[in-house]
């Protein structure tokens, strides 16, 4: 189900210490959304990859690892940089995990171009703000939040964009709060309304 790695196996303990149960939940939902969207697409994609970066993306908005300047995508890539070449990883994968992190926040990338920052994308923008929910029928909805709990995600993750927005007004989570009216989007998410009984 998850890769079985060393550097699969240190991500969660990293993910685990330094999240909220909230974000360490959504964390693990968006690294399966993304397995269960490529395998429907025939997205062929480097899961060990897929699942470091799905466990870090947020990793920035961890109060640990928050930077008062740079977006948290940036910050979080620098720190998944980090954490690749301690896991022994060549310095050019440290660099993919750190580029699909980045890219998770910014235009949407074709699978073809990079399959691993299109899945996350899809998987992200599905969790936080319910975009293309016709790729994930209400069955898996109840399953995955039977599974991994939504805690009060859709509001964790409005507050830190909106906390990220007014520190760092140029950032894509500025633009999220202020151009695409994410709290009308999370509000409107359909896993926000679908919490298993």
């Amino acid at each position: 189900m998850f890769p079985e790695t060393p550097a699969a196996a240190a991500a969660l303990s990293v993910a685990t210490r330094f999240h909220s149960p909230s974000l360490l939940n959504h964390s693990v939902r968006c690294y399966l959304w993304a397995t269960m969207y490529g395998t429907a697409h025939g997205i062929a994609a480097d899961d060990e990859l897929v699942y470091v970066s799905a466990l870090l993306h947020d990793i920035g908005l961890a109060e640990a690892f928050d930077n008062y300047t740079l977006p948290f995508e940036v910050a979080g890539g620098n720190l998944a940089w980090t954490f690749g070449v301690a896991a022994g990883w060549p310095a050019e994968r440290a660099s993919r995990a750190a580029e699909i992190i980045v890219t998770h926040m910014r235009d949407d990338v074709s699978a073809t171009a990079d399959p691993e920052s299109h899945l996350l994308q899809v998987a992200t923008s599905w969790e936080a703000v319910g975009r293309r929910p016709e790729e994930f029928p209400p069955d898996a909805r109840t399953q995955m939040l039977t599974r991994y709990p939504w805690l009060g995600f859709g509001t964790e993750v409005l507050a830190s964009f909106e906390d990220q927005a007014r520190r760092k007004p140029d950032s894509a989570a500025a633009a999220s709060v202020c151009k695409k009216d994410m709290a009308g989007r999370v509000a409107a998410n359909p896993l926000e309304c679908h919490q298993p009984s």
